[in-house]
């Protein structure tokens, strides 16, 4: 992790030296203004030598300036390293998660990464800024000034020794229960962040189900959840700050003691008693200021192991050694292909009592881990395969063959849950296939460019996507440099350029974050003119005029017909409406091709299509609806 994080401070190098310099210097001027004191009083105030009291305070101005000066330096150089380390990590997170394929993205959720980009980055910004000033500062300061009252007194040093030793203890008793208090609640805080952004993507279904005071229920959980752990280790640090007064007066009143008979005896000056007073403040401030740094260092340390995941993840979708960069044509072939999207959990046997008991050990010993409890080590002792058993390859994809010829289109249909969407996000290489070759345009996709391949395929997911801009910003999204009379054929295309004039701002209009301010369909046509605005050689239509009348989606689909023949078509639908005028139809069953043809061969030889068309026919709903009819 440390190897990790430190490689992205980059350019900020010289600073953090600087700072540490700095600090360095200003721990020496601090050491030695008590030293200068001392001798002031001994021999200027003492001996009423007013030419000594002149130099020497002239001496002590000077080290105060010098500390100031040196304590500005520290501060702006520490302050300009640490904010622009946390920069860097933001930056190479934010590239990191871009590079992610669909399968890495999988493995967080949303909530995790706004985390990680946020709370967990800012955490080791400040323990980073900590580690060049207080961890440079505080151990200086109590070297020196440890030094420094050996020189003065062997025999009062010795209780410097023993509040330090002291102190030493408390602290360690002190920060090993605060890390682990601190580092449960940064799990805490992905459970808020998801709670927040569930509430406020789904504001609209929340408030038209009067669930607001179940939501606040359900958020005030989680920050109370915070709340305790919080509590927890706060009191833990809590105890640093009546301990260290305790001892710095018990000490300051030890040295008063001793050091009274110390100056009787001859063996002690006055003013070297004043600079010893000093020291103990600064021995032990520099303790607690090194106690407070590491509880920071201590909390970002789980901070920085979830940053270096991130970092550290390698995108399983990568660009070839030696890639292709011009796709010919729009054919497609899915040659033997299967595909799963990774491990899934086999069903526990709950008539076994076993089983059930063996799986109840294994939950409760993955919450400790989680929580902080215990560590993955520790875990794996008491259980080797923790994060292997019960769970097995599952694959949504199996034994698909299917050759499309470029310009073809060709319409999908199944019931929810038979991978129709899995299928297609093959074709642009969003996951890889597990087994087998998917081909675009003669080549296997794992030979194209990234960017050439994904830029020859034009698709519209399920849920439709906008973002904060113009109407013309979004659109531009398919092509930057489209010319806007580019961006409004489109819109002709997509049955899209109609509402949009009849906006006052027409294609300046504004939109919302997630296009909240148009309807379902209108967001739907956008979005089919951004990808078209691609001029891709595939265009994918996953489900995507669903939220559109009968008429407007039949309008899309004869455009497309006339405009773009030469375009390879994907389009998937529940309705048998929507594809029954396509080159030839795919009916997939549970991930496996139950058919494939023309909408009259699938009518004479396909089952399901054929009771499915029969009941769509007399007015009833989806493919899902129907399908469940057949028997």
């Amino acid at each position: 992790m440390v190897r990790t994080l430190s490689g992205y401070i980059g350019k900020y190098k010289t600073a953090s030296v600087l700072s540490v310099l700095f600090v360095l210097g200003e721990a020496a001027m601090d050491i030695l203004l008590p030293f200068v004191m001392a001798k002031l009083i001994d021999q200027g105030i003492s001996s009423g030598d007013l030419g000594a009291v002149c130099r020497y305070g002239a001496l002590m101005f000077l080290c105060a300036v010098f500390a100031l000066i040196f304590g500005i330096g520290g501060g702006r150089c520490a302050s300009r390293a640490s904010s622009g380390f946390a920069s860097n990590l933001r930056d190479a997170m934010y590239v990191s998660i871009q590079n992610f394929s669909f399968s890495n993205i999988d493995k967080y959720s949303t909530a995790g990464l706004i985390t990680r980009l946020t709370t967990d980055v800012t955490n080791v910004q400040n323990a980073y800024q900590m580690i060049i000033r207080m961890t440079m500062r505080s151990p200086a300061m109590l070297i020196l000034a440890l030094c420094m009252t050996i020189s003065i007194s062997p025999r009062l040093s010795l209780i410097f020794l023993a509040a330090a030793l002291f102190l030493g203890c408390v602290l360690t008793y002190v920060l090993t229960h605060a890390t682990k208090a601190f580092s449960r609640v940064f799990v805490k805080y992905d459970d808020l962040n998801a709670r927040v952004q569930e509430n406020v993507t789904g504001i609209r279904v929340v408030k038209s189900f009067v669930r607001e005071e179940y939501e606040i229920g359900r958020f005030q959980k989680s920050l109370d959840e915070i709340y305790q752990l919080f509590v927890r280790a706060e009191t833990f640090v809590c105890t640093n700050f009546p301990i260290m007064m305790i001892t710095v007066y018990t000490c300051i009143i030890a040295i008063s003691w001793n050091g009274a008979h110390e100056i009787v005896a001859g063996r002690l000056t006055t003013g070297e008693l004043t600079s010893l007073f000093t020291y103990t403040m600064n021995i032990l401030i520099s303790l607690m200021f090194l106690s407070m740094a590491f509880v920071m260092i201590s909390m970002s340390v789980a901070s920085g192991r979830r940053i270096a995941e991130v970092l550290n993840e390698i995108p399983s979708i990568r660009r070839p050694d030696d890639p292709v960069f011009e796709v010919p044509d729009g054919s497609v072939d899915f040659c033997h292909v299967r595909f799963s999207y990774g491990k899934r959990r086999t069903p526990v046997d709950w008539d076994d009592p076993e089983a059930v008991r063996k799986y109840h050990q294994k939950q409760k010993l993955k919450e400790d881990v989680r929580q902080g409890r215990i560590s993955q080590k520790e875990a794996e002792k008491l259980d080797p395969d923790i994060m292997g058993t019960g769970w097995e390859k599952k694959y949504v994809l199996t034994g698909i063959d299917l050759h499309i010829r470029s310009g073809e289109t060709i319409g999908i249909i199944g019931g929810t849950g038979s991978s129709k969407s899995s299928l297609v996000s093959l074709i642009p290489r969003l996951y890889d296939a597990s087994d087998g070759e998917v081909r675009v345009g003669g080549r296997d996709v794992r030979e194209y460019d990234l960017k050439t391949l994904r830029d020859a395929v034009g698709m519209v997911l399920q849920k439709n996507t906008l973002f904060s801009g113009t109407i013309y910003d979004n659109l531009r999204w398919g092509n930057e440099h489209a010319t806007a009379e580019e961006c409004r054929e489109a819109c002709r295309l997509a049955c899209a350029d109609e509402f949009i004039r009849s906006f006052p701002e027409g294609y300046e209009t504004w939109l919302e974050q997630g296009g909240t301010n148009v309807s379902g369909g209108q967001r739907q046509r956008i979005c089919i003119a951004r990808a078209l605005l691609k001029k891709p050689k595939i265009l994918i239509l996953d489900d995507s005029t669903s939220a559109v009348d009968t008429a407007t989606d039949a309008a899309i689909r004869k455009a497309f017909r006339e405009s773009i023949p030469d375009t390879t078509k994907f389009i998937i639908s529940q309705r048998i409406s929507g594809v029954k005028d396509a080159d030839r139809i795919l009916v997939l069953d549970e991930g496996r091709i139950s058919g494939f043809g023309t909408h009259e061969e699938l009518l004479e030889t396909n089952e399901i299509y054929r009771s499915v068309a029969a009941v769509q026919s007399e007015g009833a709903g989806d493919f899902d609806q129907t399908a469940g009819r057949r028997d």
